[in-house]
């Protein structure tokens, strides 16, 4: 008996011993690592376990709790609120920034901060081409279809025939609920493929595509982008394969086009403009790969994003009457105004929406569509009396601010066509539909953005 005690004793002191050394094994690491100086002058925080940090943590405020400030605000409890926090996410050492003003300097300093993302982000991209390119070359790339007025106004036919049909045919389906936001990223879907690739897809290759993209969304700030048999990021990968294979068809289709070129073949999207593009020694200025890696990120984010914003905008008007009404009697006033012979929205109509755009802007305030962003410091940075080392990444929640489309040369490229969208859905909407959740109490998913999930019908009440 007195030999069953020792030994448990004996286990119980190593046991306990290795917890101690495992839960400061990160600090000691970086500790030698950084250096005694640098380590203690990071700001206060926890590097949680070897390994997986504070993942575990983390991901429990997103997927159990529900609530992902439940994480951030464990923080301000234990440390106080100094706006910046050192920890370790998603494998790599990280200083979360709470801090509205902190965040405004980490967007806007391109000389001491750069774009990092977790792996599971980068499944967005091949061979990591498009990020070689220089940004501010790559933003006006990205942007120059989607930015201006008189770019913008060309869109409006186009996404209003979009979202009537879509419309008609949800209500149509009354008898079965559907997932309204899996509808509505659909639609915005064919929006930004018509946008950057014209009439090359079909509506068959345009589906089959859509449905690549939810299982990319699927391994999205995902714990465990491992590709293992069996793990979700593996079927991610091979979906990125196949929407990779098909925009290769559709680019070599595109340049044997232009090769053959007489000089009539009009230059329409901006993959025609990608294509045809020379540098200055005559030869193309972007290859395949380097094409294919923009799209890659630029439809995920192209369709699902505004998605997201728009289903919560349907959502929160749909639940104030008031503001519901409001923003209908704004419609009939715009439509009340137009001559006649007028059928459909202006661009110049939509700058008249004051109401609506208001609503929007509260929407994006409510209910953040992008809640994360990541920087990693090129250099030591002091910030506040704090140290962010060389090679750390920033992540950055964005409480407390309006920022719902990033800041400085990073500003989201798509914020005015995402908008832009929005507004004609709900142009649309509240003149005559309504949604009806069948779950009043729908769940929301928290990674890598909130969304209203869950079953809707959209029912017409005009004719």
């Amino acid at each position: 008996m007195e030999l069953i005690m020792n030994v448990c004793v004996i286990i119980g002191v190593v046991l306990g011993f290795f917890y101690v050394f495992a839960r400061r094994f990160n600090e000691i690491w970086y500790s030698f690592k950084l250096g005694r100086k640098i380590y203690k002058s990071l700001p206060p925080g926890d590097l949680g376990w070897p390994f997986v940090g504070s993942t575990l943590a983390f991901n429990k405020a997103f997927r159990v709790v529900g609530d992902p400030y439940t994480f951030i605000h464990t923080h301000l409890l234990r440390y106080g609120r100094v706006g910046m926090y050192k920890s370790h996410l998603f494998g790599m050492p990280t200083v979360i920034v709470t801090n509205p003003e902190i965040c405004r300097r980490i967007y806007l300093d391109d000389e001491c901060f750069e774009p990092n993302y977790p792996k599971s982000v980068k499944i967005l991209e091949t061979n990591g081409n498009f990020l070689k390119i220089e940004h501010k070359i790559g933003y006006k790339i990205i942007a120059s279809p989607m930015n201006g007025s008189e770019v913008l106004s060309k869109h409006v036919e186009f996404i209003e025939q979009l979202v009537e049909m879509g419309l008609e045919e949800w209500s149509s389906m009354r008898r079965e609920p559907i997932e309204v936001m899996d509808k509505i990223g659909g639609l915005f879907f064919k929006v930004v493929l018509h946008i950057f690739l014209g009439n090359e897809i079909d509506d068959q290759a345009m589906a089959e595509l859509h449905t690549l993209y939810k299982e990319l969304g699927l391994v999205i700030m995902s714990f465990l982008p491992y590709d293992l048999p069996g793990f979700t990021y593996r079927r991610a990968l091979k979906a990125r394969n196949k929407i990779e294979k098909i925009l290769r068809c559709v680019i070599e289709k595109k340049r044997k086009r232009f090769e053959k070129d007489d000089g009539t073949t009009e230059v329409y999207s901006l993959l025609d403009k990608l294509i045809v593009a020379k540098n200055e020694n005559g030869s193309k200025s972007y290859s395949d790969d380097t094409i294919i890696d923009l799209l890659l990120g630029t439809f995920f984010a192209g369709h699902n994003t505004p998605a997201t914003a728009a289903m919560w905008a349907l959502l929160h008007i749909s639940q104030n009457p008031h503001i519901f009404q409001m923003a209908k009697e704004e419609q009939e006033s715009i439509i009340r105004q137009r001559p006649s012979t007028q059928k459909g929205l202006t661009f110049q109509e939509i700058k008249q929406m004051k109401f609506l755009t208001k609503f929007i802007n509260e929407v994006l305030r409510r209910n953040t569509v992008a809640p994360t962003n990541f920087r990693k410091a090129k250099t030591n940075v002091n910030i506040n009396g704090y140290t962010i080392p060389k090679g750390w990444t920033n992540y950055t929640p964005k409480p407390g601010e309006f920022i719902p489309f990033g800041l400085g040369s990073k500003f989201c490229p798509g914020s005015e066509l995402a908008k832009l969208e929005m507004t004609i859905l709900l142009h649309h909407f509240v003149l005559n539909y309504k949604v009806e959740p069948v779950d009043q109490n729908c769940n929301d998913t928290r990674l890598p953005s909130a969304k209203p999930m869950g079953l809707c019908r959209i029912v017409r009440v005009s004719q």
